[in-house]
């Protein structure tokens, strides 16, 4: 998901938790909330399902013959998803894709290899208990991560998505990951099929801009959250199906790495925290008053957390869980700001203290 990652090939309000798949096509009942988490296949750190409804395994992959699904370290989703054992309103999901992943213009272009396909993900959710599928192609029609593309993808995607449904069923979820400005995508094609969307409201700048700035200002390069979200909308992607994207991790430069976990960025020493007041999102400055690394804090993730509330979107995601501090100190924050400070430990999944 994350730009480092991707290149890597490794690479990315009050509410209640959702006990069950919405029927496809249809909004989730008003005041359901999701935060999903992106857990990786290469990280150790078991997920603590007290702050989350949804967790995304992160990858998956098209097989060598375009048919059937490749899953990075079985043995750790098998650990993720016998949390459900305590927490049976946890939902866990293959996320299939991530940057660099291709395949997925082979297999989508022949209706045979999509049906196979799609079936081989109804296996998955069978054999490892899963709740759904998430497609993170990244991106049809587009080869910018060294994988194979066609201008007929967009199209392919549709059909894929339809086919995904169908062996899915109507109880499971089938979630996907977007791009921050909507591209690539017919979303009013795949809304009726999907349940919700994960947008990738990050990596939209390197220093001295913004990776994940929530309103534009002079350190916008590109596109800004509220733009992001927008152009979801004006694509055909309800608001109450869009999930707004956080990063906890930064990009930085000149003697910060240029993807860095957040808990590797509160120990850095030598800077100076700055704040954007229009962009809403805070920043470091070394000591010749440069803009050396973008990033999240607790406060950030707050304003976004309302933001998203306000808008009517269904919840947050974010990547990724192992990027936190041990504490979890950003994934309280989304925690808090997604449900109103709610805790919930009697097993049962998310629910507000009285």
């Amino acid at each position: 998901m994350c730009k480092v990652f991707r290149m890597l090939f490794l690479l990315l309000a009050a509410g209640t938790f959702v006990s069950s798949a919405y029927p496809a096509g249809k909004p989730p009942k008003p005041g359901h909330k999701v935060i999903v988490a992106y857990v990786t296949s290469w990280t150790k750190v078991m997920p603590d399902p007290a702050v989350v409804t949804h967790i995304n395994y992160a990858f998956g992959h098209v097989n060598n013959t375009f048919n059937g699904v490749r899953i990075d370290n079985e043995d750790r989703l098998r650990g993720i998803t016998a949390l459900k054992k305590r927490y049976p309103k946890l939902k866990v999901m293959l996320s299939i894709g991530g940057w660099g992943s291709g395949r997925f213009s082979e297999m989508s272009a022949a209706e045979n290899s999509r049906k196979q396909f799609a079936e081989d993900c109804n296996r998955v959710v069978k054999e490892f208990e899963l709740d759904g599928i998430d497609i993170d192609w990244e991106y049809p029609t587009s080869n910018a991560a060294k994988i194979s593309a066609s201008p007929d993808d967009t199209q392919h995607y549709t059909l894929l998505m339809q086919e995904l449904r169908k062996a899915l069923g109507k109880r499971k979820l089938l979630t996907l990951a977007s791009v921050a400005d909507g591209k690539y995508i017919d979303f009013k094609a795949i809304v009726p099929v999907i349940d919700f969307v994960n947008i990738m409201t990050y990596d939209m700048g390197n220093p001295s801009y913004h990776h994940a700035g929530l309103y534009r200002s002079k350190y916008t390069s590109w596109i800004s959250v509220d733009e992001g979200v927008t152009a979801h909308v004006r694509a055909g992607v309800p608001l109450e199906k869009l999930v707004l994207g956080i990063p906890f991790y930064g990009h930085g430069r000149n003697g910060i790495a240029g993807f860095i976990d957040y808990r590797d960025i509160v120990a850095l020493t030598g800077y100076t925290a700055r704040w954007d007041e229009q962009a809403k999102v805070p920043y470091l400055e070394n000591d010749q008053a440069e803009f050396v690394c973008t990033y999240e804090t607790p406060e950030s993730i707050a304003i976004k957390c309302d933001y998203l509330l306000k808008r009517g979107m269904l919840g947050a995601m974010y990547w990724e869980y192992g990027s936190d501090t041990d504490d979890g100190v950003l994934r309280r924050a989304v925690f808090s700001g997604v449900t109103g400070g709610g805790r919930q430990d009697n097993g049962q999944g998310i629910q507000k203290n009285p």
